[in-house]
């Protein structure tokens, strides 16, 4: 028994040194994501040499009542640049199941926003997240998106050869 706990320790302890995510930020919502809430998130200085995956993080509970999220996406470089996305993700197949991870009430989606990137300024960028849902045939947004409870971002570094 206390054998299996040991070789279970280390596997998950070479498991955990191996993972690719360098950086997982999030911000928690109270259950409703504002309109005009931006979510922020401020990248640290990142080696320019190397390339990253960046993903949108999004925790959900049942109270969400669409199957998809409209997205925009900011990311400001330290020199000024500024990259605007609108982005779509599916977060229910169309017979209402929950796409994502978890148990229970609340899914985890890792959302792909860019990949391959590099970073060739130097300094701290920002990327800037808000909600841009709207009902069927609605003209204004909706103002309160309930059942998204978390908000976040990561970044992983790319693996060149399965090295």
């Amino acid at each position: 028994m206390s054998r299996f706990f040991v070789f279970s320790f280390f596997l998950i302890l070479i498991y955990s040194c191996d993972s690719k995510t360098i950086i997982s930020m999030n911000k928690e919502l109270p259950g409703v994501w504002e309109k005009d809430e931006i979510v922020t998130f401020n990248l640290p200085e990142l080696d320019s040499l190397k390339g990253y995956n960046f993903f949108i993080n999004l925790r959900n509970t049942n109270d969400y009542k669409f199957n998809n999220i409209y997205l925009i996406v900011v990311m400001n470089s330290p020199y000024g640049r500024i990259v605007t996305d609108t982005l779509e993700y599916q977060m229910a197949k169309p017979d209402g199941t929950w796409l994502g991870n978890g148990i229970g009430n609340v899914k985890e989606n890792k959302l792909w926003y860019k990949e391959h990137v590099f970073l060739n300024e130097k300094g701290t960028y920002t990327v800037s997240i808000s909600q841009a849902m709207r009902n069927n045939g609605a003209v204004s947004g909706v103002k309160n998106l309930k059942g998204i409870i978390d908000v976040g971002f990561s970044v992983e570094k790319i693996r060149l050869n399965n090295l």
